[in-house]
């Protein structure tokens, strides 16, 4: 589907794309949709600190790079660790914990880098003048959804979901406890009414988690804009939601019309060997 969406791209006369990634997976699954571009003839400009796990240049894109205030060691220690919590068991008050530690540590690097980014005048100069058609991000750090504010371009998000189910408070789409299982309960879309009071207390901590991961980025985003904006303010600016979901895997779920599922559970397809 997201093939067929991008060759319909190429009928149109080649654009300018304003490309600002999230680092790791997420930049891995987002890149064959920007190489794709490329090969139809729009030209594309990423957006990548200095310091990065699996941003690389390429041929098919220009990519425009910025200081930031940490190293690469300390950046992979910490996704490191972050990644062996996802996998580790335990009751959910010491996951939350954990949880609440390793998000507040990977949000520290987001927010220096996009604090970095917003700061250099310079490369802000350049991306006013340059006079892009449109900004393809991952909003899950909204510094391209700040971006796109700046610069008056339409957003293009390209994500799997949103802490906190941000994603569904921001598309206004239902999103009933009583149907949908939350985050690290285990719980299918079969419960009993037990089950459904427990699955509704679990967005209390859920709240209290995204504030606080959130909330500098607010603060990025008003000073930068020089008017008060929140993160939710930003998210409701995009254009079209490009979801990488695919219903075979998830429960379905209401979708508005420019949420477009594009199918796929991440990265880029790669043929196995025999």
């Amino acid at each position: 589907v997201l093939v067929l969406l991008l060759s319909l791209l190429g009928l149109a006369a080649a654009g300018k794309l304003l490309v600002v990634p999230v680092d790791g997976s997420h930049w891995l699954s987002m890149r064959e949709g920007v190489d794709i571009l490329g090969q139809k003839g729009h030209e594309g400009v990423v957006l990548a600190p200095e310091v990065t796990l699996r941003i690389k240049p390429s041929k098919s894109f220009m990519m425009k790079r910025y200081s930031v205030p940490y190293t690469l060691e300390e950046m992979d220690k910490e996704f490191q660790a972050f990644f062996h919590f996802s996998f580790e068991q335990g009751s959910f008050l010491e996951r939350f914990v954990k949880a609440y530690k390793g998000i507040k540590r990977i949000t520290d690097f987001g927010v220096a880098s996009c604090g970095q980014l917003l700061q250099n005048k310079e490369l802000i100069r350049y991306l006013e003048e340059s006079k892009f058609d449109a900004l393809l991000t991952d909003p899950v750090i909204p510094c391209g959804a700040i971006l796109a504010q700046r610069l008056s371009l339409p957003a293009v998000f390209f994500l799997r979901g949103l802490p906190c189910g941000l994603d569904f408070d921001a598309t206004q789409c239902p999103k009933p406890p009583s149907y949908v299982p939350r985050g690290f309960t285990q719980l299918t879309d079969r419960m009993s009414f037990l089950q459904r009071v427990k699955n509704l207390l679990h967005d209390i901590p859920d709240l209290f988690l995204c504030d606080f991961a959130f909330e500098p980025y607010s603060k990025l985003a008003s000073e930068f804009l020089q008017r008060e904006v929140t993160v939710l303010d930003l998210l409701r600016q995009a254009s079209v939601w490009l979801l990488r979901s695919e219903f075979v895997l998830e429960y379905p779920r209401p979708l508005m019309p420019n949420i477009i599922p594009i199918g796929g559970v991440n990265c880029a397809h790669k043929e196995l060997s025999q």
